[in-house]
């Protein structure tokens, strides 16, 4: 038995075991973030509970949505052109007055080791829309009927 416990703590502690991670919501996740969208550079992207896809090829697997603080922690899904199987940290925002984009989007970091590290390492400068995404605008989203 000893042993066994042992195992399972190991396999828990290098990720394996449960592949499928706890999908964590803080709170209710506001409809306008979820759906087809289009950036104001013409990419299309699809979100919903439980994936952030920026189509045609990459995918992002939510993990945590923070509602409260604007941003996902997602793995990277490992067909992704790059950074196949890290972490990423999604901040978004909310636009006012920036008709027809509604939100916008800063990958923070999309290479990271772990979860919590996506988490902790980059947060995004709400204040500075246009340059507060790593020195770069936040990408903006409108919805794509």
């Amino acid at each position: 038995m000893q042993k066994l416990a042992f195992v399972i703590l190991f396999l828990s502690i290098i990720g394996i075991g449960d592949k499928k991670q706890a999908h964590r919501i803080d709170e209710k996740i506001p409809a306008m973030f979820k759906g087809n969208f289009v950036d104001d550079y013409g990419i299309r992207y699809t979100v919903n509970d439980t994936l952030f896809m920026q189509l045609p090829r990459t995918q992002y697997h939510i993990i945590k949505w923070n509602v409260k603080d604007q941003y996902i922690v997602a793995r990277n899904d490992g067909q992704n052109p790059g950074e196949g199987g890290l972490y990423t940290r999604i901040d978004y925002m909310q636009f006012s007055n920036m008709e027809p984009w509604k939100w916008g989007f800063c990958l923070s970091v999309y290479d990271a080791k772990t979860d919590q590290i996506a988490e902790t390492t980059a947060k995004a400068d709400r204040q500075n829309p246009m340059k507060g995404c790593n020195g770069f605008p936040f990408s903006r989203m409108k919805r794509k009927e």
